[in-house]
């Protein structure tokens, strides 16, 4: 009987398969998960070789290991070098696992997509395009990120629904470059919540409790923003799996956004 070859490996492969991990809640990582079949088929391996790769890194992940949860034994060098890369440099290992992946997925269409390396602006100055295809893969990643540190459901309402559900930033986009990717600046709240939160008319307390805008309490009495809103406020959110919300990032939403006077003085309008 012949035995199999074991294939090694290689490094770009690994950075693919890291930046899944974050992207799947660790009960989903087994070989029967839809999408680890289709990376699988991706990247030319069985399913039960890459979910194993995944256990593997749950093994390196202290957040995992804070829940007792302890992975898979006998990861190799390799994975401890990429899991420490993504570690120590999140944007760059992010936007270039998530750039690989997709550039994948184009082959299989025909479709032309921008190399990671110009995507990371490693060739020169990139075009237009290039930036916004840059964009897309960041808000793309950012937001599978945070629905699986969620489990894929509103931190508020608990809606399961994916297709309502947004991953939110919680010091905006435009203003915090640098916190772009950080899934510590993310909150997974379905669309009407999204926008609430957005425009300043709710926030979040030093306890994690949800809090009302003096606006959004002018429309009272409302059996739609009662029943939304109003029944739901002094309470806590819901605790992601891994990647807890950046308290500091509360506070200045509170002191900046949060509107906090009828007139909306404080915040965007």
């Amino acid at each position: 009987m012949t035995q199999a070859i074991r294939v090694p490996w290689s490094r770009d492969e690994l950075v693919v398969v890291c930046g899944l991990y974050f992207t799947l809640p660790f009960g989903k990582m087994h070989s029967r998960n839809p999408t680890i079949i289709a990376v699988a088929d991706l990247l030319g391996r069985t399913p039960s070789s890459v979910a194993m790769k995944l256990v593997n890194f749950a093994s390196l992940d202290p957040a995992q290991r804070a829940r007792g949860i302890r992975g898979l034994a006998g990861h190799s060098r390799a994975d401890a070098t990429v899991w420490s890369d993504f570690a120590n440099d999140w944007d760059h290992m992010t936007v270039l696992s998530e750039a690989a992946l997709q550039r994948l997925r184009a082959k299989l269409v025909g479709r032309v997509i921008v190399s990671p390396a110009v995507a990371l602006n490693m060739e020169g100055a990139p075009t237009e395009s290039e930036r916004i295809v840059k964009v897309r893969i960041m808000q793309s990643f950012f937001r599978k990120v945070v629905l699986a540190a969620y489990d894929s459901r509103c931190c508020i309402t608990g809606t399961p629904v994916r297709d309502l559900l947004v991953a939110s930033h919680i010091l905006p986009w435009g203003d915090f470059p640098a916190e772009r990717l950080n899934p510590r600046n993310g909150l997974c709240l379905v669309a009407h919540f999204d926008r609430a939160f957005d425009r300043g008319l709710i926030s979040v307390d030093g306890g994690g409790r949800l809090i009302l805008s003096p606006v959004l309490r002018s429309y009272l009495p409302n059996d739609a923003i009662e029943s939304e809103f109003a029944s739901r406020e002094g309470q806590p959110l819901l605790c992601p799996e891994r990647f807890s919300p950046d308290p500091s990032f509360f506070t200045y939403h509170r002191s900046r956004i949060f509107r906090k006077t009828k007139e909306g003085a404080y915040g965007r309008q």
